[in-house]
């Protein structure tokens, strides 16, 4: 079976244009590979979502989303990996790892399912001899407290959410391979 496809277009260039902000991280790096350790247990990795600090967004912000998305999956919908949602104004970091505790110390924020079928952060898992996947870190900066979601609610409603509520969005795109 050949994987021969085109490739995806970034999901942003396709919802109306934001302003940015900084998205700066200790453990992923724009464009460059990730390290297994942020890889599904699956493929070797330890799922361990990546450490992830952000500031200068608008100051009429009220709490952030984050999400990881690898619009490379061979799915015609792409893989979401992970949809924090409702992270309070004075969280603006995430240390390595908070993806497995979500909601535990950040002021009521909670994940969504995930691809996976699981809440938390999922980590990548490409098809072994794929191409390279770019896995897209974003924070949303919103207009809101609080999205009017649960924990059932699914990615896509998340980002049908998002649409309306994005003030600004700051994103960082490693990726993830596995050789054949």
């Amino acid at each position: 079976m050949t994987l021969e496809r085109p490739i995806a277009p970034d999901p942003y260039e396709l919802l109306p244009t934001v302003p940015s902000f900084t998205l700066t991280s200790d453990d992923v790096q724009n464009g460059e590979p990730m390290d297994a350790r942020h890889a599904h247990g699956s493929t070797g990795g330890d799922s361990v979502s990546p450490q992830l600090t952000w500031s200068d967004f608008p100051a009429e912000t009220k709490s952030f989303t984050v999400t990881c998305y690898d619009p490379d999956a061979p799915t015609g919908s792409g893989f979401w990996h992970w949809v924090l949602v409702n992270v309070p104004l004075a969280v603006t970091q995430l240390p390595s790892g908070a993806g497995g505790a979500a909601g535990a110390d950040l002021g009521g924020a909670f994940s969504v399912r995930n691809d996976y079928g699981e809440q938390g952060y999922g980590g990548a898992a490409p098809p072994p001899g794929d191409r390279p996947h770019r896995y897209v870190f974003a924070v949303h900066a919103l207009d809101v407290d609080r999205l009017d979601l649960t924990p059932d609610a699914s990615p896509a409603y998340v980002g049908f959410n998002l649409t309306f509520h994005t003030l600004a969005r700051a994103v960082i795109r490693p990726t993830y391979q596995i050789k054949d």
